[in-house]
């Protein structure tokens, strides 16, 4: 990336979240925040070079966003696929804001990651006796090159190898565990995190973990929306700690809504039920309500289009008809093969009264993935000496505007490789643990109470969605700057008598963080004055390469005020920070 400001040298003035101070601290080398597929290789490849390791998840090790994904993992694996193919649909995916030289590393090194991943116990299925890996189709691939397991529980499989893995080699875990702030030393540099554990035991409460790397692997932010396939965990934790350290983030404007999630109604709110896009790779058609199948003219592909072509199809065609929903027609496949390629998928759609197989799965699009997040270079290294960023959280150029389908999986594991590459050089096993340094001032941020949870993802579905303009992206900055005023007050001692300030405990540090990352998503979809990938501007609907093939950098100043720059192209090469080598 170009025409970023420099890493900073000197430790700058705390912000962190209220919270009491650390009731126990314990060292490590690195320090691995989250545990899905990034997080946990991350986490065995660092142990396997001698370095203590700790990995804190916020529930348990295998209830992150890993074990939700369904379609599989994308790599050139097949007879006649390549890397070079594999660059070309990802970039044609990522609507002219993709690295490329980033895109290239991942098809190039996915294949061999891809296997080892095998090596380390994930069972794909087999397309023959002889063991071929089995694969299939997804939007915006045109060979099959997606490995799955258990049909349509590929996520799910390799969060169970990779926590197997973990638990062999006994890494040391601290489970249901919230991250909190970043610990940084005498020179600014990382020296670990706090984070508080819930539940009993001697380390109830806030403790810190004192570590010269820390690796944020945090997932998604999918929760700052009313409805979304993300888990309950997945509120930007990372992405906001990250802000109140100073680092940059990029691209929060482009978050992915994935076409097919099960409709359970219009106020269903929460974790929705997913609908794979490989059930329209095996040859599911999107229909409306009178069997009309309204992608074929729309893209080459039709129902295989990109997610940000398909979502905007469903969506128009639900604008036009004045319908809830649309749905996606895959009775052909018969009893067999719902129950053995797409079992999980099936049993959800039943235990909602639906059967696939006599009948349409009612359909509507709803927050997937996050393609922006904390910035990296191509060693998952941040804009903060010491601290590292891969999987959902990061955001490293390969997804440019709207991401290829199953490159998520493939991007955690190839970055997390190359993170421990990273950290093993930079970081001597066995070296005394940093001594974390309080900072001259600091700030707290004002705490949320829980229940403006409720609030925000009201405002960011209402304005932030799948459509945007911008007097409801304006609507939504006004609700989430009044709930930032009236958190102000209350911490102040300026709010109405009966009104009480937020206490610091986890629904309340959840909130703040979402506020945090939903005020920067706004801020950077109302500068884009375009529609490109999975961000759809009504009020300016034409891509605009001219003025908007670039990227949005942001920062939090000392204020907390945002800091906001744009690149000088599309790349994202390497930034360095101060004291590291490349």
């Amino acid at each position: 990336m170009t025409g970023q400001p420099s890493a900073p040298t000197a430790p700058r003035p705390a912000i962190r979240l209220p919270a009491p101070a650390p009731g126990w601290a314990e060292p490590a080398d690195v320090v691995v925040v989250g545990s899905g597929v990034a997080g946990l290789t991350a986490a065995l490849r660092c142990a396997a070079a001698g370095l203590r390791t700790v990995v804190v998840t916020k529930a348990r090790l295998d209830d992150g966003s890993t074990r939700w994904a369904q379609g599989g993992i994308a790599a050139a694996l097949g007879e006649g696929d390549t890397p070079e193919q594999h660059l070309d649909d990802t970039l044609v995916a990522g609507a002219g804001l993709c690295d490329a030289d980033a895109v290239r590393l991942l098809v190039t090194e996915g294949p061999d990651a891809v296997r080892r991943l095998i090596d380390t116990g994930a069972v794909f299925d087999k397309a023959d006796a002889a063991g071929t890996i089995a694969l299939t189709r997804e939007g915006g691939h045109h060979r099959r090159r997606i490995a799955h397991a258990g049909g349509d529980a590929t996520g799910a499989e390799i969060s169970r190898a990779l926590v197997e893995a973990v638990r062999a080699r006994a890494i040391r875990t601290v489970e249901n565990a919230l991250v909190l702030d970043l610990l940084t030393d005498a020179e600014g540099r990382t020296a670990g995190v706090t984070l508080h554990v819930m539940g009993g035991g001697r380390h109830d409460g806030v403790g810190a973990i004192h570590a010269p790397a820390v690796v944020l692997a945090t997932g998604g932010m999918g929760q700052v929306f009313s409805a979304t396939t993300n888990p309950a965990v997945s509120t930007g934790d990372g992405v906001a700690l990250a802000l109140r350290a100073g680092a940059e983030v990029s691209d929060l404007e482009f978050v992915q809504f994935h076409p097919t999630v099960l409709f359970l109604g219009a106020d269903a709110e929460g974790q929705q039920p997913l609908v794979s896009e490989a059930v329209r790779g095996e040859g599911a058609y999107l229909v409306d309500a009178g069997g009309t199948r309204f992608m074929v003219g729309r893209h080459e592909l039709a129902e295989l289009a990109p997610r940000d072509i398909v979502a905007k199809g469903i969506t128009g065609r639900m604008l036009e008809q004045d319908a809830e929903h649309m749905y996606l027609d895959g009775r052909h496949f018969g009893a067999e093969m719902w129950a053995e390629r797409f079992p999980t998928i099936l049993a959800a759609c039943r235990a909602h009264g639906i059967d696939p197989v006599t009948e349409p799965i009612p359909v509507a699009p709803a927050a997937h993935y996050a393609s922006g997040g904390i910035r990296t270079d191509r060693s998952g290294r941040t804009t903060l000496p010491g601290l590292y960023a891969c999987g959902e959280t990061a955001c490293t150029g390969v997804h440019g505007a709207n991401r290829l389908a199953s490159n998520s999986l493939l991007e955690g594991l190839v970055y997390a490789e190359r993170i421990a590459e990273a950290i093993v050089a930079a970081h001597p096993a066995g070296a005394p643990a940093p001594v974390p340094a309080e900072p001259a001032r600091t700030e707290t941020i004002p705490l949320l109470a829980p229940e403006q949870r409720f609030a925000i993802q009201r405002a960011m579905t209402r304005g932030a969605g799948v459509l945007r303009s911008e007097g409801s992206l304006a609507e939504a900055a006004e609700t989430l700057s009044a709930l930032r005023a009236q958190a102000g007050d209350a911490t102040a001692g300026g709010a109405p008598a009966e009104a009480k300030p937020a206490e610091p405990g986890v629904e309340s540090w959840e909130a703040t963080n979402l506020l945090c990352v939903a005020r920067v998503l706004v801020d950077s979809a109302r500068r884009r004055t375009e529609t490109r990938g999975c961000h759809w501007r009504e009020d300016h609907p034409d891509r605009d390469d001219t003025h908007w093939r670039r990227h949005l950098v942001t920062r939090l100043n000392q204020d907390r005020t945002l800091s906001v720059h744009t690149t000088d192209g599309a790349g994202l090469p390497a930034t360095v920070p101060a004291g590291e080598t490349p």
